[in-house]
């Protein structure tokens, strides 16, 4: 059993992963095999206890406003996952868009999770706001038709900026650990007093009604321009106004996220150790530059080794 289900399976903390975006389904194939290569290198120098490929969407309806970098469909997490990536012997998390699907499309998806002879991880993610359009499944229904695969162990997704507008994201916590969920994965931290807020209230809520936690990862990404900055917050992810201007106004950005980075996780684990709450790391890049990628790999190994199980 792998390092990771033992984690999961005991309820524990101290996880670490790292999190990467399959490439653009119009790929050449040698190119293909090229990001893979580079992709399997790093993460094998890495050695995480597991690795989160993330399904991305258009998503039109997010937050009324222009997306700041062109879409174009990425080749599917499961695909890429037992193609390009089947060399690399961990487990792999793959993220799902369900408010994407039909109900009969994910029910063929769940079909094959199930015929597979190995443990899988999952992560489903719901339409990304109440402008999106279209009839795709609604999270509770996606947990539900999920119970027909036994093999797949499922995590949910946390985010404190929802806590922050409508205070209540520990319940859907709870609610998302009732369907299934044995872990959750949250979006990128760089405001530590929502995170925190969250983690308050989620403990609170474990105490009041006798349960134990889920491990909380808390996923970190490095800013590297203003560019990906004002991208990172079409994603909805909140930066406080004293952090953002110091990303603005750095001489070195990247540098500067990577010490922001870590000084906020550090933050937030002292409290969730005082909560008693077992949280782990996600470290991704949202950009696709060189120097943002390298510096994910820098951010990874310095909150690996700040991590205390």
């Amino acid at each position: 059993m792998s390092k990771l289900f033992e984690k999961l399976d005991a309820g524990l903390g101290g996880l670490r992963l790292y999190g990467i975006a399959p490439p653009k389904l119009a790929t050449e194939p040698e190119r293909l095999a090229e990001i893979a290569a580079q992709q399997v290198a790093r993460v094998r120098s890495l050695a995480p206890d597991g690795l989160v490929i993330y399904d991305i969407q258009d998503e039109p309806g997010r937050n009324g406003q222009a997306r700041p970098f062109p879409f174009l469909p990425i080749v599917a997490p499961e695909v890429y996952a037992d193609g390009s990536l089947a060399e690399l012997e961990i487990p792999k998390i793959l993220y799902r868009c369900v408010g994407a699907d039909s109900r009969a499309v994910f029910s063929s998806w769940i079909d094959s999770v199930r015929a597979t002879p190995h443990r899988r991880l999952g992560v489903f993610v719901g339409a990304p706001g109440a402008r999106s359009t279209g009839a795709g499944l609604a999270l509770t229904e996606a947990y539900a038709i999920a119970g027909a695969a036994p093999n797949l162990t499922l995590g949910g997704i946390a985010i404190a900026e929802r806590h922050v507008a409508k205070e209540d994201e520990h319940q859907r916590m709870l609610a998302k650990q009732d369907a299934g969920c044995r872990f959750f994965i949250t979006q990128s931290v760089y405001d530590a007093a929502s995170t925190k807020s969250l983690l308050s209230d989620y403990a609170l809520s474990l105490q009041a009604s006798g349960r134990s936690p889920a491990p909380v990862v808390l996923t970190f990404s490095p800013c590297g321009s203003v560019r990906t900055l004002e991208f990172m917050k079409w994603l909805g992810i909140s930066f406080p106004r004293w952090l953002e201007n110091e990303l603005r106004h750095s001489a070195d950005t990247l540098e500067r996220s990577i010490d922001l980075c870590q000084s906020v996780f550090n933050d937030v684990q002292e409290y969730a150790r005082e909560k008693r709450l077992p949280i782990g790391i996600n470290v991704e890049s949202v950009s696709i530059r060189k120097a943002e990628v390298d510096a994910s790999v820098e951010l990874y190994r310095r909150l690996s080794a700040d991590l205390r199980g």
